[in-house]
């Protein structure tokens, strides 16, 4: 996919009230947008980037579930992240990178951004928009804010409002980063990583599951005398995203998942939900624990014109980026112009 951006130099204001004078996104796409070619539009999830052929490589692709080829394909990076689009890296009005400065950010935010390319790009309707997690969160926004344009949704292990549960998630990883002295020093982009690492394996144990980690990370040697092996992996994993990722934008879009809430200023979740048009795919995930299948059930009951599916699958809620087999047998069964 080809990696471009825009720039939106009338500015932008928030739902907190806060604005940034000029906006940017980053987006990827496949190139090769017609009237007539069926648009597909995928909102990644919490650290991902916009390029879908790296983080969902099963479905997204030439000759995949997801052509390439066949289908306009598009995904947008999230304002708040660090890969592109406008976030706490991108240099404030004194020069430097806002850090923690950088406006509140909320899922509704997001989406109102990347309508704005959409509008930018010409693209009038889209026949597709599905997400996993918090790219759940704004494919869910999209069908709501803008039933005209969305024909088709799927929804994977999200839900309609973030729950205690998971704020209390990302609380603790937010405290991780708050531990880490450098975070709320910002004296450089880079501060806080031994925070963010701390914070990512918070995380993936609510990611994973309890199944996934006793068939991955149990010991070879029965008789070692003190486990290592799930330690090892949680530190893997923690300097892993400390690489690629900075911990502001963590921060940052932690905070917009705890924004969620699909019925604020719309008289509830029922209500909002019963805005949305487009025929809708729910699918939730048998051992996701953040996400559990309850709250899929939910927006399955309120979304008209909505059916529900159920991923197996050991991993938990990342089963949303592993079951790739599983969802493209779900996608080519609702999906009508998808073979």
């Amino acid at each position: 996919m080809i990696k471009d951006s825009l720039v939106f130099s009338e500015g932008f204001l928030f739902e907190s009230g806060e604005r940034l004078d000029q906006l940017e996104i980053a987006f990827h796409h496949s190139g090769n947008f017609s009237p007539d070619k069926k648009v597909i539009w995928i909102c990644h999830a919490l650290t991902a980037n916009s390029n879908p052929e790296e983080w969902w490589s099963g479905l997204v692709g030439k000759g995949r579930v997801f052509d390439t080829d066949k289908y306009y394909l598009i995904c947008a990076n999230m304002v708040g992240s660090c890969y592109g689009s406008s976030g706490p890296a991108s240099k404030s009005p004194t020069g430097d990178p806002y850090m923690l400065s950088f406006p509140q950010t909320t899922v509704r935010d997001i989406v109102r951004a990347h309508n704005s390319l959409r509008l930018k790009l010409g693209i009038n309707k889209i026949d597709l928009i599905a997400g996993g997690s918090i790219g759940g969160f704004q494919a869910l926004e999209w069908g709501i804010m803008h039933p005209e344009v969305v024909k088709n949704l799927l929804l994977i292990a999200c839900n309609a409002r973030v729950s205690p549960w998971g704020t209390a998630f990302n609380e603790s990883q937010r405290l991780s980063l708050f531990a880490d002295p450098t975070f709320e020093e910002q004296k450089s982009i880079r501060g806080g990583e031994s925070g963010l690492r701390a914070a990512r394996s918070v995380a993936l144990l609510s990611y994973r599951s309890y199944n996934g980690y006793n068939t991955t990370q149990r010991e070879e040697d029965e008789d070692i005398l003190f486990a290592e092996r799930a330690c090892n992996y949680q530190q893997y994993q923690g300097r892993k995203l400390s690489q690629r990722f900075d911990a502001y934008s963590y921060y940052t879009l932690t905070r917009s998942v705890d924004s969620h809430n699909c019925g604020r200023g719309r008289g509830g979740a029922e209500r909002a939900l019963g805005l949305i048009e487009a025929d809708t795919i729910v699918a939730g995930i048998d051992s996701d624990t953040l996400f559990p299948v309850e709250e899929q059930r939910f927006l399955h009951k309120y979304i008209k014109n909505s059916k529900f599916e159920l991923l197996e699958s050991r991993w938990g809620h990342d089963g949303f980026l592993l079951e790739w087999e599983q969802i493209a047998g779900i996608v080519k069964r609702h999906i009508n112009f998808i073979s």
